[in-house]
């Protein structure tokens, strides 16, 4: 068969390219379940739980994306830390049944969609109009090397993530004590 036949066609999902966008697309449908999960649930704690998919999504994507530490540092930080967090957050608060939280008014639910709808396409087609230039691989990810791009190059990311986690365990803190106090 003519190999200039093959690379028009695309690549076949037997060949390493194709299985790898099948993996890719499973990442997003599981992000995107986890996501779907976590904002659709009436109980807290498969709230978090779809929170929990969702940030594994994210980090099967980061991995995908040749980001093997930022992917890590997703697992670690917002798997482990913010989801624990909030875990206990949901733990610590006192029940309350007679509160139910839903849409304030008819239009808030077609304008959510619309509002989701217009950021989507936007998003996608700024996705469609850019140019991705394919990455060579970055380094084997060693403990060394990534040591030295946590404290040059990821330095600002690094900072970050401990704002993120102060922010978590402060709210885990005033969930606490409000739950608590009434």
């Amino acid at each position: 068969m003519n190999p200039t036949l093959l690379t028009s066609q695309g690549p076949s999902l037997f060949s390493a390219d194709g299985l790898a966008g099948l993996i890719f697309l499973i990442m997003v449908a599981v992000m995107l379940l986890g996501g779907l999960m976590a904002c659709t649930s009436e109980r807290l704690v498969r709230s978090v739980a779809g929170l929990v998919v969702c940030f594994v999504g994210v980090a099967g994507i980061f991995y995908y994306l040749n980001s093997p530490f930022i992917a890590v540092m997703e697992m670690l930080i917002y798997v482990g830390a913010v989801s624990i967090t909030i875990s206990f957050a949901i733990m610590l608060a006192a029940p309350e049944q007679s509160k139910k939280i839903g849409p304030s008014g008819p239009l808030a639910g077609p304008l959510g969609f619309l509002t989701a709808g217009l950021a989507f396409g936007g998003l996608a087609v700024l996705g469609c109009r850019t140019v991705w230039p394919v990455q060579a691989k970055i380094n084997s990810g060693s403990m060394e090397t990534i040591g030295v791009r946590l404290l040059n190059e990821y330095s600002m990311v690094f900072e970050l993530v401990s704002l993120v986690l102060l922010v978590a365990i402060l709210g885990a803190l005033i969930l606490a004590r409000s739950g608590r106090n009434h």
